[in-house]
């Protein structure tokens, strides 16, 4: 008999060959019908799968609302596979994982790409097929038995995948009903009767290359979004829709920010309103870090390949690195510009070592730490063209970087210090988080003691913050620190309810150890300082894209690039229009003057598409009385004040938080 221990310490002994079901039933029907799922000894597994040894035993439940959604999604991607061939046959089937709002799954379609046309048709087959409840059953299948199988079926790219897979691997696959099978690791809900056929939609057709690789073949990704019920699908989808009206590549258009083009790819050309933004959000930064006592510092963007093979980043980073000959270009013969034997260089990917080097100049004693270099440091990383979204994702950025060299007994404190500084800046923007710490990664620099104690460190450091509480989220994330340290991570949630991972601070040990950096101790000996890698809005054009979508472009009064506009109703009020602007201005406030010869309506629509804040509308009456009429963006209606009670009341949101006590 096998002994099976329940979330309550209370142990079952179960003949061999029971299932977690048959365990939900013998505690009673209500169970019975609301479990979907089981984790064995932490392994999430089919709720019919036998079980195998004494085993800890929780059932997982819609309750248990991330692991539910998991399997749906995965049983989703399974259905939609199934109907797509069921209604085109022919194609073949690759892979298609669950995603954090839905699934997708790719193919290669026997005659032509889908297209989105394709999409009512297949949500139809999907849901007969939801309808039809068909059991979802695993088969444990031999290699060599499974790629014949897909051979023998046409299914030449789950064949290659098969055969990639190592040879002493246990392979499964998933059978729906009598019929449709694919290749899957699991688990999945009993049968499809469990995915409810109201909560979910396909949602848009891409181009997708096999393995993510553009020298292979191109094949159809079809998307969906998933969940559990018809109302969290509904929520959904008007999330999606907000999403759209806030997406900051429109506003960025609209707004005259900021735009993007192939002859640099993934590169921002900044229009200055949007360049306005930058430099309102760096001299707020360089405020903040220089009461925080750091030292601003600017180094190259090129450095010889071989300090990037020193610090380690040339073997597990080169291929997101821009890398250039360190030679004079041969312009006179045609053909290549540069030799076979040329030295190399590569563009900054990151600031850390050019910041190591500095700190290695000059002797450095225990009482000179800690040292906080910061950088506003444009870094470039040769991002896939696929890959790259507006602001969000570019190849070339500018970080708001810094590191901190202490020593070990002050680590805990700077972290601490850190986190004050961080939440109140995610404060004045408007913005709650959650805390993460990201523990050591498989593939990894430095031993277990180092990492033992760097992980510590941070988990004191936010207790010591006061910040390791369900308020803020607190989690540990195993396997997600960088290769060289573990690393605590700020998750801002926007005004729609999405979260961007965006602050980060890690302790590391290994790099001023490979890059030689040291300070004299209070013993006279050399000791390797500990290099703290901070950031806190990450990247400048991530975070701008990030609050123009937070803010839905409607720009708190200090960041606004334009403050507030003078329109005029009539030319007899240019006059007044222009003394108007000369004094907004010299109250600090950003203002511009619209003298043209159109009508209020139309200048009305146009700034507030621009998002201005505040439109000071001007005619023949409030040129006489020394009036405005005031319209602030989103409220309905005008005030009539005077200019100098509109001045006031401007003046003091005109300024950044932290200027405005001033």
């Amino acid at each position: 008999m096998l002994k099976i221990t329940l979330p309550d310490g209370s142990v079952r002994e179960v003949a061999p060959g029971t299932t977690p079901a048959d365990i939900a039933a013998a505690i009673g029907p209500g169970l019975a019908k609301a479990a979907i799922a089981a984790r064995i000894d932490g392994e999430l597994r089919d709720i019919g799968r036998p079980l195998e040894q004494d085993s800890q035993l929780a059932l997982v439940t819609a309750k248990d609302e991330a692991d539910a959604l998991e399997l749906a999604r995965h049983d989703f991607a399974h259905v939609l596979a199934e109907a797509v061939q069921s209604l085109f046959p022919g194609t073949q089937i690759t892979f298609g994982p669950a995603t954090d709002d839905g699934f997708y799954y790719d193919f290669a379609p026997k005659d032509r790409p889908f297209t989105e046309e394709d999409l009512p048709a297949i949500e139809a087959e999907m849901r007969k097929i939801i309808a039809a409840n068909k059991p979802l059953v695993r088969e444990v299948i031999a290699r060599d038995t499974l790629i014949a199988q897909w051979e023998a079926a046409g299914e030449t790219f789950k064949a290659q995948w098969a055969a990639e897979l190592p040879q002493g691997e246990e392979l499964t696959v998933y059978h729906s009903g009598d019929g449709w099978y694919d290749m899957c690791r699991g688990p999945h809900l009993a049968s499809t009767g469990k995915l409810d056929p109201a909560a979910f939609k396909l949602t848009r057709v891409s181009g997708a290359y096999w393995r993510g690789d553009q020298k292979n073949a191109m094949l159809s990704r079809i998307y969906g979004t998933g969940w559990l019920n018809k109302k969290q699908l509904a929520e959904h989808l008007t999330r999606l829709e907000e999403a759209g009206k806030r997406d900051h590549r429109k506003l960025g258009a609209e707004m005259d920010l900021f735009h993007l083009q192939q002859e640099a790819h993934g590169s921002v050309f900044w229009h200055p309103k949007g360049y306005l933004i930058w430099r309102e959000l760096e001299a707020y930064m360089r405020r903040a870090i220089d009461d925080a006592g750091y030292r601003e510092v600017k180094t190259p963007q090129v450095m010889d390949a071989r300090q990037w093979e020193t610090s380690g980043h040339w073997g597990k980073y080169r291929e997101n690195m821009f890398v250039i000959p360190d030679e004079v270009p041969n312009v006179e013969d045609e053909g290549p510009l540069v030799s076979d034997d040329a030295d190399w260089m590569a563009l900054k990917p990151m600031n850390c070592p050019a910041h190591v080097l500095i700190f290695r100049q000059g002797i450095k004693s225990y009482r000179d730490l800690p040292l906080r270099f910061y950088e506003n440091g444009c870094c470039h990383r040769n991002e896939p063209h696929g890959a790259l979204h507006g602001l969000m994702r570019v190849r070339q950025f500018t970080q708001d970087d810094a590191h901190i060299f202490c020593r070990e007994d002050q680590i805990v404190e700077e972290v601490r210090a850190f986190c004050a500084l961080a939440d109140r800046i995610y404060k004045d923007f408007g913005f709650t988080y959650s805390i993460k710490l990201a523990l050591r990664p498989e593939k990894r620099f430095g031993t277990e003691e180092m990492w033992d104690k760097a992980e510590n460190e941070l988990r004191n450091a936010v207790a010591a913050a006061g910040l390791n509480t369900p308020e803020y989220g607190w989690e540990e994330l195993p396997g997600e620190g960088a290769f060289y340290a573990p690393k605590l991570e700020w998750h801002l949630t926007d005004a729609i309810g999405r979260t961007w991972q965006v602050g980060t601070i890690q302790s590391d040990r290994v790099l001023p150890d490979r890059l030689d950096a040291s300070y004299v101790g209070e013993d006279g000996e050399r000791h390797r300082p500990v290099m703290l890698h901070r950031a806190i809005f990450g990247s400048y054009e991530r975070f701008i894209g990030i609050l123009i979508e937070h803010y839905a472009g409607k720009f708190p009064l200090w960041l606004a690039p334009v403050q507030a506009v003078v329109a005029t109703i009539v030319s007899d009020a240019d006059d007044y229009a222009k003394q108007a602007v000369e004094k907004l201005r010299a109250a600090g406030i950003r203002a511009e003057i619209d003298v043209r010869n159109e009508k209020i309506n139309y200048k009305v629509r146009e700034h507030s598409l621009g998002k201005v804040p505040n439109l000071l509308v001007v005619g023949r009456r409030e040129a006489e009385e020394g009036t405005v009429a005031l319209r602030e963006l989103g409220k309905e209606g005008q005030s009539f004040l005077s200019l100098d009670d509109v001045i006031e009341r401007l003046a003091k949101d005109a300024r950044a938080p932290d200027l405005r006590g001033l």
